[in-house]
């Protein structure tokens, strides 16, 4: 199962309190304040692993609390800090205040660490507010308490190449062509229901990273079909990969599915309308009005965007798309455009 959100409380460990003692040693008459601090609590920090590839270990565990500090001890002993605690969360986890919305942290790179609740201070013993006029001081300081916070988690996947499109658009079959994920494909509306990531051997070391998001409809922004649920794992790709059904057998308007995907993206964010986009025509291989084809590259070119025809069933035309994706995000590097980091992960769905 996919989870790219879930909602955990942290708490991180009191402080250890201090200790009232005395040296109680013989022939050392009159012993002084011997009383030692306690311990620091135990913090609890978020690490971004890329051995995690969703949060649904989290929604099965959300209570995380780190160890209390130890109380101190006479002879001037220490109680010993508690251990910390380390929740596991996947490259692109972002984390959100569950009360008020705000982002308090993008853990977008593997192995960084975020403090999300810092443990309490040691009190301290009657040893440390001795003074020159007050050599036997009687109390002790008790521990601090530690934080305790609700999180919020979003997953927002990290890829290079995202492709959207409507239900049944063939972003699936493509991404099972190009790369060694293998999503479900089949002729029913939503048969992606949670994203995939492939990886993409282009030879001599060089990859990409590709997500195929479930396809998107109508109102998509606000909720409909599979809503906005998994539009947040688009946002930190550098590239959009647009296809579009233009088959006669979907007794669909190929133009005017192009023309609601982007009007969806633009209403979700309008960041993602301007994020650069290469138009793909889809199942060519089913085609049997030519006009369907022209018609959209020729809305493709009026919005400035790059055209290919392609069949992954038939092979046709994917591996001219593929270098030309490479090579845009070639581009994309030198001109430091785009907010997506690529990642290393297994050449299988996620």
């Amino acid at each position: 199962m996919f989870i790219d959100r879930v909602k955990i409380r942290v708490k991180a460990g009191d402080g250890g309190d201090g200790v009232t003692a005395f040296r109680r040693e013989k022939f050392v008459p009159r012993g002084g304040p011997a009383g030692g601090d306690g311990g620091r609590g135990g913090d609890v920090w978020l690490v971004a692993d890329s051995g995690v590839n969703t949060l649904l270990h989290l929604r099965y565990n959300p209570e995380h609390k780190a160890e209390r500090g130890g109380n101190g001890e006479g002879s001037n002993r220490s109680g010993r800090d508690g251990a910390d605690v380390l929740v596991r969360v996947p490259a692109g986890t972002q984390v959100l205040d569950a009360e008020t919305g705000d982002l308090l942290h993008d853990l977008a790179h593997e192995g960084e660490r975020w403090l999300a609740a810092r443990g309490g201070r040691g009190g301290f013993g009657n040893s440390h507010f001795a003074t020159s006029t007050n050599r036997a001081p009687r109390y002790h300081q008790e521990g601090g308490e530690g934080e305790e916070r609700e999180l919020q988690l979003e997953l927002k996947l990290l890829a290079d190449v995202g492709l959207v499109g409507f239900p049944n658009a063939g972003k699936s079959t493509l991404i099972s062509t190009i790369s060694a994920a293998k999503p479900k494909i089949a002729d029913y509306p939503f048969t992606t229901l949670e994203p995939h990531l492939g990886v993409v051997d282009l030879g001599e070391f060089r990859t990409f990273v590709v997500a195929d998001i479930p396809g998107l409809i109508e109102g998509a922004h606000g909720g409909a079909g599979l809503g906005d649920r998994f539009l947040r794992h688009v946002e930190r790709t550098k590239l959009l990969l647009h296809l579009v059904d233009v088959s006669s057998a979907s007794g669909r308007d190929a133009v005017a599915d192009y023309e609601t995907i982007n009007r969806e993206l633009e209403l979700y964010d309008e960041r993602l309308a301007r994020r650069p986009q290469i138009v793909v025509a889809t199942k060519i291989d089913a085609l049997d009005e030519p006009e369907r084809v022209a018609s959209l590259r020729r809305r493709a070119a009026a919005d400035g965007r790059e055209f290919y025809e392609i069949s992954s069933v038939a092979n046709r035309g994917v591996r001219e798309l593929v270098n030309a994706v490479a090579a845009r995000l070639d581009e994309l590097k030198d001109e430091g455009e785009g907010d997506a980091t690529t990642i290393s992960v297994a050449p299988d769905e996620i």
